[in-house]
């Protein structure tokens, strides 16, 4: 059916508009039920939960550039003794195809902690003290070893760019709870982005309202939110009445979407985040104890610790996904530890390990761990071998690392999967990203094998076409 201009209903929401105006009205023309009758022409139905969630909200920390595993969570006795030693180990990172290379020892000490007796590095002795409501993953798998591709995998699924991120997938299985905030939140490190930007955050095929926002945890929350100079709320609460009564007489006449109620629409959002959004950046309203238990009387920890303490905020408030990014930019801006592994690690670890610790804490006390998920982890960890002839450096390893699952109903307290004895590779019960994110949806109530949106001809699947089953091992 045409509406205007030539253009049907459905081009006229994917071509109108841009940035955030875009994102305002799709999200406003789906909570109206349009999407959703386009989604169930296309595909017989709108997605359900298939059962009741243990999970109603995602906390995904982002360790981006790959943080060493054999470093913090993985232990490797073996390795004691080692240091410069040659082996034979077949490696592929971004200095392509290796068969050996020259061991660099942990550079940690580690210790036993919790009931469980888990063994962690002296890089995170506050993220250890909650160990027993860690389900630590070993042996993770990836299909590609270079960033870009590794961060398109690890969010959407895919190394190539163009697909929904996990962030998209969750809400647009679930919807909101908050028509005031958007739905998927992403948080960047103050050095920038990571590599390929958006496409990390992207709704790709989906329609924009299931794309992620990017939120500041200090200064306007929104950028490019702000009412135009000269408009006050008031001035502009009379324009969207204006415009609601210009648009009575004209749907009247014709019952569809038109460029009037569109802009109603996009108005109306931004309207309501001017109200909502600076409210959750209001800090003013936790105690000092708090802010002091996410490190934000430090100055190293105070912007990660915003963070996590925002995200926290944006939980109790219905945001669906979050995701939290340490690092960004490029070279040692990041975890990307390719020189000098010491210096590296100390410092993003520093800067993470305390507000990690209060937001698990927090989140505890406060009785919203049982129905949040909390993901730590990076694109890919780190070889057993040194990149250079001279340094501690380590280069990318896509074929073994390891990421931890907190709340949200997964149990607390145990290790699942091994590497080998230097870390090289997944030896014992290997997963794949596809196992992570088939764990996320199952653990929100969602099919990963079912949850599906029609495009190009095929039901689209954040986990592929094969069945794949999430990691029962580590749900309660």
């Amino acid at each position: 059916m045409k509406n205007f201009c030539g253009r049907t209903r459905r081009e006229f929401v994917w071509q109108t508009g841009a940035g955030f105006g875009s994102v305002a009205l799709s999200s406003l023309l789906a909570d109206d039920g349009y999407f959703g009758k386009a989604i169930a022409s296309e595909t017989g139905g709108q997605p359900q939960p298939s059962r009741p969630g243990k999970a109603t909200n995602v906390i995904f920390l982002f360790m981006y550039g790959g943080p060493s595993h054999i470093d913090t969570f993985d232990y490797k006795p073996a390795m004691k003794g080692m240091d410069g030693k040659t082996v034979d180990v077949k490696t592929f990172g971004r200095g392509g195809h290796k068969s050996g290379g020259r061991v660099v020892e942990p550079r940690w000490n580690f210790k036993q902690y919790g009931e469980c007796g888990k063994w962690v590095s002296d890089l995170f002795p506050n993220v250890a003290e909650h160990v027993d409501d860690i389900a630590f993953l070993h042996s993770l798998t990836a299909d590609s070893p270079i960033h870009g591709s590794a961060m398109l995998m690890m969010n959407s699924g895919r190394i190539l760019s163009g697909s929904p991120t996990l962030g998209s997938w969750v809400n647009y299985g679930l919807g909101s709870e908050n028509k005031n905030l958007p739905g998927y939140v992403v948080m960047l490190d103050p050095t920038g982005g990571p590599i390929s930007g958006a496409k990390n955050w992207t709704s790709g095929f989906m329609p924009a309202s299931y794309q992620g926002t990017v939120l500041n945890s200090q200064g306007p929350p929104i950028l490019d939110l702000n009412r135009p100079e000269g408009m006050s709320m008031d001035l502009q609460r009379d324009l969207l009445d204006s415009l609601r009564n210009a648009n009575q007489a004209h749907l009247a006449q014709r019952q569809e979407y038109t460029e009037l109620s569109a802009r109603i629409r996009s108005y109306e959002l931004a309207y309501n985040m001017q109200i909502h959004a600076p409210e959750a950046v209001d800090f003013s309203q936790e105690t000092e104890e708090t802010q002091k238990l996410y490190g934000m009387d430090q100055p190293r920890t105070n912007d990660f610790g915003s963070k996590c303490l925002l995200a926290r905020r944006l939980v109790e408030r219905g945001v669906r996904f979050i995701q939290v990014y340490s690092g960004g930019n490029h070279n040692d801006a990041n975890w990307d530890a390719h020189g000098d592994l010491e210096k590296n690690h100390n410092l993003h670890a520093g800067n993470t390990d305390k507000p990690i610790a209060g937001l698990l804490a927090d989140l505890k006390q406060r009785g919203l761990l049982e129905n949040t998920l909390v993901v730590w982890g990076g694109e890919f960890g780190r070889q057993p071998t040194a990149e250079y002839a001279v340094g501690s450096g380590r280069d990318h390893n896509a074929y073994g690392f390891t990421m931890w699952m907190a709340g949200g109903g997964i149990k607390g307290g145990v290790s699942h999967g091994t590497t080998d004895e230097l870390g090289a590779a997944a030896v014992e019960n290997p997963l794949h990203v596809k196992h992570l994110h088939a764990t996320i949806l199952h653990q929100m109530g969602l099919d990963p094998n079912r949850l599906s949106y029609f495009y190009s001809g095929l039901d689209q699947k954040l986990v592929g076409v094969e069945h794949v089953e999430p990691i029962h091992e580590i749900i309660a």
